[in-house]
């Protein structure tokens, strides 16, 4: 096998789709935002609805393509995703040049891999995944820790999210969340998969519980219903 040489700044991504939208989830969802979306995941939760990321060609950009497209949007938040995006190495000097450019940048992740080398200024939404995606099992030791501390350092700074299929999946994060007193440290979100959960009982279970976490709808599935991508 020949080793790659070339220093990580100068490597291509791996890119699935670049795209302008509005942003669907997180804390910072209904505002304009522009998407990296990287290819390639090293999870297959059951409900993902963005298999293209892995099952699909994928384009190599160098980073000042990335860079460029994503100044066309200068007011625009930008959002990293995937897949997994921390599968790439390369991903990092992508988010500290942005930083270095004073956008407003945020990473969704699995959580399977370490956070803690994602620059302090970019947003991390953390995906902790459930039971009923398959891959419960994947959360990389120390991530709550280092969610927790990103907070300390810079409010705001890491966000969690459980996307839940049903009770069993909502009393699972429910008690992660009341062990880790998540919701003291880390803005938390609830959300539900589409066609498995209804909102209004994931609702009902928030409020019988008196559960200090934030209901999340996917925005974009709700402006956009027939679209699968590039929303």
């Amino acid at each position: 096998m020949i080793k790659n040489t070339q220093p990580i700044s100068q490597r291509p991504l791996s890119i699935s789709e670049l795209f302008y939208s509005i942003q669907g989830e997180s804390t910072y969802a209904g505002l304009p935002c522009v998407f990296i979306r990287l290819a390639g995941c090293n999870l297959r939760c059951h409900y993902c609805d963005a298999r293209y990321t892995y099952e699909e060609a994928h384009a190599a950009m160098a980073l000042e393509v990335i860079l460029s497209f994503v100044e066309g949007y200068p007011d625009a938040l930008v959002e990293i995703t995937g897949g997994e995006p921390l599968l790439q190495e390369n991903v990092l000097p992508l988010m500290a040049e942005l930083v270095a450019r004073k956008r407003t940048v945020l990473l969704e992740t699995n959580g399977s891999l370490p956070i803690d080398t994602v620059p302090p200024e970019v947003i991390v939404i953390m995906d902790i995944k459930t039971p009923d995606s398959g891959s419960a099992d994947s959360l990389a030791a120390g991530n709550i820790g280092a969610a927790k501390a990103r907070n300390e350092h810079i409010s705001g700074s890491c966000e969690i999210k459980f996307v839940l299929t049903g009770k069993d999946d909502y009393i699972w994060a429910r008690d992660l969340v009341k062990e880790h007193a998540l919701h003291t440290s880390c803005p938390t979100l609830f959300s539900p998969v589409k066609n498995e959960l209804s909102p209004a009982d994931l609702a009902a279970w928030i409020l019988q519980d008196q559960l200090a976490v934030r209901l999340q709808l996917q925005l974009h599935t709700l402006i956009w219903p027939h679209l699968s991508r590039g929303v």
